[in-house]
């Protein structure tokens, strides 16, 4: 049998599809849940606990008492301001050392994970749970980008991966080769949202969604889902590029049934071609 797994849960429907797919492995697991963080739902019915940022270390350390061995991180989470974090005893050493070596998101989820296995724990992908979720290379659905979208793409494609390389974001909108907006705190939809306002006359811009180079796999891995397409069509987007073998698509049969709807293309590209 596997080991008891812990599941992170951040936000949206990732967390609860992990729990479904240990329910039906017949695996035991818990759920550590973050103070507004975790939607309610993800923890109906199922062992968990809550914690929140600063008192993370402890809840840690009750989890290898109950046995846990595996940990999964899923689902967006809203990093915290040093001054909200009040650190507990246990979690403030850990904090300190953490905090003074990191810059973005991706370096933050690194050294945690550095410290997860120092305690003992085996840190582990979403994908190496929820089969199938890996997004392939080439078209999904009925439309294909056109030239124009082309050069849109190749333009997001080498301005996400400048902001990747500085741990900022990991996603860009172009629109006739002016970048809209990139990705920085606010999250993927949100950024979407504020290029609507932004968005000029003409064929509508490219949101492209890739890994950062050095991103650590185990731990936010770039999402698409039917919420992006949905705030996509909603500002007037043409279309989705993704990184074949480094995002994570969800419910792929509806996506592909929205987007088509919209004539909206899906695309999953190779950082080599």
């Amino acid at each position: 049998m596997p080991p008891k797994l812990a599941i992170f849960a951040g936000g949206g429907t990732l967390p609860a599809r992990l729990v479904d797919a240990c329910r039906s492995q017949g695996r035991d697991c818990v759920v550590l849940a973050f103070e507004g963080q975790t939607d309610q739902e993800t923890v109906r019915d199922v062992p968990h606990s809550w914690t929140r940022f600063g008192t993370v270390i402890t809840a840690l350390q009750q989890l290898q008492a109950d046995g846990v061995e595996e940990i999964v991180m899923a689902g967006p989470m809203t990093r915290p301001s040093f001054t909200s974090l009040m650190p507990d005893a246990a979690t403030a050493k850990v904090a300190a050392r953490i905090l003074k070596s990191v810059a973005g998101d991706d370096s933050l989820l690194s050294a945690l994970i550095v410290e997860l296995e120092d305690m003992g724990f085996r840190v582990s992908g979403v994908d190496s749970i929820l089969e199938g979720l890996m997004a392939r290379h080439g078209q999904y659905g009925a439309h294909a980008p056109d030239d124009l979208a082309r050069c849109d793409l190749d333009r997001g494609l080498e301005v996400a991966r400048a902001i990747g390389a500085m741990d900022v974001g990991q996603a860009v909108v172009v629109q006739q080769g002016m970048v809209l907006g990139i990705e920085g705190v606010e999250g993927t939809d949100a950024l979407i949202q504020r290029c609507g306002e932004l968005k000029r006359e003409g064929p509508g811009g490219v949101l492209v969604k890739i890994k950062k180079p050095d991103q650590e796999r185990r731990a936010d891995l770039p999402t698409v889902g039917v919420e992006t397409v949905a705030a996509a069509v909603a500002t007037g987007l043409r279309g989705i590029a993704f990184e074949a073998g480094g995002a994570l698509i969800m419910d792929e049969a509806e996506m592909i049934r929205e987007a088509d709807a919209a004539g909206l293309f899906l695309i999953g590209i190779s950082l080599s071609d």
